[in-house]
C-alpha cells in the first residue's frame, strides 16, 4: 500500500509574473518545499510534472496563436520547452522529487497522467511498479491541471487526497467548483 505525492506544474509561467501566473503560485512553490522537508520520507515516490510545450506549433490548438484565447481550451503561449517560463519556480526545491514528467509536447495536456518521464514511463506505470495505492496532490492550477490529475488518479483506482493549502487556482469560483467536484468524486480535501 504505497503512497505518492504528485506536484503539478509548479512552474514560472504559472506563478506571479508568468505568462499565465496565478495568485498564490509562489506561495505554493514555497509550501511544497516546506512540505517536502517535513514529509518527503512518507512517500514511496514523488512525481513532479511540467507543461513542456513545443515552440514551433500551436500544440494542437492549445496555444491561441493569432486568435483571442478563450482561457478554457486555448491559451497564450506558456511553458515552452527549455525556456525560463517552463522551469520550476525557484522556491520549489526538487532534490526529493523521484520522477519528473513532461506533458504537452505538441498536444493539449492537463493531467499529469498525460505526461511521461524522460525514460518514457507513464505515471500509471510508475504507480503500478511502486505499488502505489494513495496519492496526495499539490500544485497549480487547482481548477485545471490539479483537478485533471486528481480525477485521473481516482479513475486509476487510487485513494486521493488534495492538499488544499498547497494548491492555487486561476479563479476563486472555478477553483471552489473544482474542489467540490473532486470531493464528490471521492477525493479527500486535506488542509
Amino acid at each position: 500500500m504505497g503512497k505518492a505525492l504528485f506536484i503539478v506544474d509548479v512552474q514560472n509561467d504559472f506563478t506571479e509574473g508568468g505568462a499565465l501566473g496565478v495568485d498564490g503560485g509562489a506561495a505554493v512553490a514555497q509550501g511544497v518545499t516546506d512540505h517536502l522537508r517535513a514529509h518527503a520520507d512518507e512517500y514511496d515516490i514523488i512525481v513532479a510534472s511540467r507543461d513542456w510545450h513545443d515552440a514551433d506549433n500551436d500544440n494542437g490548438g492549445h496555444f491561441a496563436g493569432d486568435r483571442e484565447p478563450d482561457f478554457e481550451t486555448s491559451w497564450p503561449v506558456h511553458c515552452v520547452a527549455g525556456t525560463p517560463g517552463a522551469d520550476y519556480h525557484p522556491a520549489f526545491e526538487t532534490d526529493r522529487v523521484t520522477h519528473h514528467v513532461h506533458k504537452g509536447q505538441g498536444v493539449p495536456a492537463y493531467s499529469l497522467f498525460e505526461g511521461r518521464t524522460e525514460s518514457g514511463a507513464t505515471v500509471h506505470e510508475l504507480l503500478e511498479q511502486h505499488g502505489i495505492h494513495t496519492v496526495d496532490v499539490a500544485g497549480i492550477a487547482t481548477d485545471y491541471c490539479v483537478r485533471a490529475s486528481a480525477l485521473d488518479a481516482l479513475e486509476h483506482g487510487r485513494s486521493v487526497r488534495v492538499l488544499t493549502s498547497l494548491v492555487a487556482g486561476v479563479a476563486p469560483a472555478t477553483s471552489s467548483a473544482a474542489l467540490a467536484e473532486l470531493a464528490h468524486a471521492g477525493a479527500e480535501l486535506v488542509d
